[in-house]
């Protein structure tokens, strides 16, 4: 919707009239300047554009600063330490729980409730409620969400014989990886142009890899296996704040051990090959047939075409329950406690939460926003760029998600976590050690 005509004094307080639902009450007025991060350089535009837009609005100059992942959270956490953090920050739920637990972020109920924010209501189904701490306290208003698809070469599968159709349909099950399976091992080319399921492939020498690895995936295994593992019927935990976790669970066992088997059989690279590679690179240099991915990533790989390489999408293969899945993940932005400028920085996260800014997100045609209108807007813009992303809504429309695993103590269960995964990865243990990790983890809340 439009913003209302209003005074410059009272412009801050109504601006998301209507987009956020009632009207607000009178808030104070922003002024000044404020800072703001983000990690993801292919949002970066997005996000000056809604900054330039929210100036109009409020008056208030944003500096928005993009850092990659590694250093971006470095100097999120250096700046809690030392005073000087941004006044707001894009935030993750992997990390989020510690911030809230130890009060680096401000609570936003007083403010919602202030200014009438609507909150689950203006979201996709979920999403908010991510962002609320165990008793009920919200520190982030939705800003995207994202699922995982199958990116894939279209020259490789056209080489191989293989439909679109085919690769919309995969299945697959931890006893022979079904089609799934047959796909990956019918795109594995070794150096002497033989097929991973023709005789005499051989596994040392391979050209192409079918599948990459993209690391162990630590306890969420995101856009690893996690897909995998929940169609076979296995669930991390029983919701989000619980601490009963299922990493013992004979359904995450198989499913690591199909997927590990894949790199025994040549299909993947080893856990040493893929350390330090880019897998969007691997891909688009024909080094790699297919990978899954996020939503997120939709921008760079298809930005990445080339002679060699025609960027396609296919929905992740439906498992042995009957359907497919993908984890649901969404961020958020949070407001550092130590702002000097809390107001301003209130009304930028509610602006980031408004279609005002979700809208444009969308127009830039990156990642899908949080808000349902804005997701369909985000989907034709991908569409008119040439860009099927049904692979990614397959999951909003047919109720195929569940949720990132958010919990407290995230630190110390990586600590428990990655060298256990990364150890069955690299094939120095086998998955009966999910067993006792599961044991440690679940010692840490006892």
């Amino acid at each position: 919707m439009k913003f209302l005509k209003a005074t410059a004094a009272v412009v801050t307080a109504v601006a998301l009239v209507g987009v956020m639902g009632a009207v607000a009450q009178a808030a104070p007025k922003a002024s000044g300047t404020i800072t703001y991060g983000l990690w993801d350089s292919n949002q970066k535009p997005g996000y000056v554009a809604c900054a330039a837009a929210f100036k109009k609005v409020s008056g208030v100059t944003v500096k928005v600063e993009q850092i990659g992942w590694d250093d971006y959270w470095k100097k999120v956490n250096a700046g809690f330490v030392s005073g000087q953090g941004y006044d707001v920050f894009t935030s993750h739920l992997a990390f989020f729980p510690e911030f809230a637990a130890k009060k680096q972020i401000l609570p936003l109920d007083s403010y919602i409730k202030r200014d009438k924010v609507v909150v689950d209501a203006t979201y996709q189904p979920g999403l908010a409620a991510l962002w609320r701490d165990p008793k009920g306290v919200q520190y982030g208003l939705p800003k995207d969400f994202d699922t995982i698809a199958v990116f894939y070469n279209k020259k490789q599968t056209d080489a191989a014989g293989i439909s679109a159709k085919t690769m919309s349909s995969l299945t697959w099950n931890p006893t022979d990886g079904g089609t799934y399976e047959k796909t990956i091992a019918h795109l594995t080319v070794d150096k002497n142009g033989k097929r991973g399921d023709e005789a005499g492939f051989d596994k040392t020498k391979v050209a192409t890899y079918g599948i990459w690895m993209e690391g162990s995936g630590g306890g969420d295994g995101q856009t690893q296996w996690s897909f995998l593992a929940a169609s076979n019927g296995w669930k991390v935990n029983d919701g989000p704040w619980n601490n009963n976790f299922h990493y013992d669970s004979p359904k995450l066992a198989e499913t690591i051990k199909w997927w590990h088997s894949l790199s025994e059989k040549g299909y993947m690279p080893t856990f040493a090959q893929q350390q330090g590679v880019s897998w969007n690179d691997q891909l688009a240099a024909g080094k790699v047939a297919m990978a899954t991915n996020g939503s997120w990533m939709t921008g760079s790989v298809f930005g990445a075409k080339n002679d060699n390489f025609t960027p396609a999408l296919a929905p992740t293969p439906v498992g042995p329950t009957g359907k497919r899945a993908s984890m649901y993940n969404g961020l958020a932005d949070n407001i550092y406690k130590g702002t000097k400028n809390p107001e301003a920085a209130w009304q930028w996260v509610k602006f980031l939460g408004s279609t005002a800014c979700q809208d444009i997100i969308a127009s830039k045609a990156v990642v899908f926003p949080a808000i349902p209108s804005s997701t369909k807007k985000a989907v034709a813009a991908f569409t008119a760029k040439g860009i099927d992303v049904n692979p990614f809504y397959v999951h909003i429309t047919g109720k195929t998600t569940f949720l990132f695993p958010i919990g407290d103590k995230k630190s110390q269960r990586n600590d428990i976590i990655n060298p256990v995964m990364d150890s069955i990865m690299s094939g120095k243990s086998d998955v009966s050690a999910l067993v006792g990790m599961n044991t440690a983890v679940k010692a840490l809340f006892k």
